[in-house]
């Protein structure tokens, strides 16, 4: 069954417990000495409308060391919404990709994406939503601390997509969460 990941909202806390256990696996697996290429012969193509060097940096080398390969298709080729409808280039990617990786403006973008897509669509980033930065996050703190129930995370910056991402983490994992978003953020 196709599975997205719009939002951390849409995750159960079970889903978000077995996605850092299999993060931490695999984590320790490279750095003892590779991966297994659990995504050989599988390629994901990488759907930018906003550049970013850490997105596609870590994507694409995600992807080589589980034995796949990513795509980079950059913001000026597809012109997502525009030149080529949101509708239109998830059904042409899902006939030659195995998964979607998006990195967009709007999240309604994302939404559509996954909507007609019949592979999994990722959200790499929108307004609305930065999952897989909340997830990293999330990872770093459970290494960090042990445990994630009862941490106290406090977020002094923007109150944009990592904000919310991270508001949903807190309420999903039993994190307290105290943010401020100073004036102009």
């Amino acid at each position: 069954m196709k599975r997205d990941l719009l939002c951390l909202a849409d995750l159960t806390p079970e889903d978000i417990s077995i996605l850092l256990a299999l993060a931490a696996d695999l984590k320790a697996e490279c750095k003892a000495g590779g991966n297994e290429p659990l995504l050989e012969g599988k390629s994901l193509a990488m759907v930018f409308q906003k550049p970013s060097l850490r997105t596609r940096v870590s994507f694409e080398m995600g992807m080589q060391q589980l034995g796949g390969h990513a795509l980079y298709i950059a913001p000026a080729e597809i012109d997502l919404g525009h030149r080529e409808s949101v509708a239109d280039v998830a059904r042409v990617l899902s006939r030659y990709v195995d998964g979607i990786m998006a990195r967009v403006f709007g999240h309604e973008d994302v939404v559509q994406l996954a909507q007609w897509a019949s592979v999994p669509v990722i959200n790499g980033l929108s307004d609305l939503c930065h999952p897989c930065q909340g997830l990293t996050d999330l990872l770093t703190i459970q290494e960090k601390m042990g445990h994630l129930t009862g941490v106290q995370l406090v977020y002094v910056g923007d109150g944009n997509n990592v904000l919310h991402s991270l508001l949903y983490a807190g309420a999903l994992t039993g994190m307290h969460v105290t943010y401020a978003t100073p004036g102009g953020l």
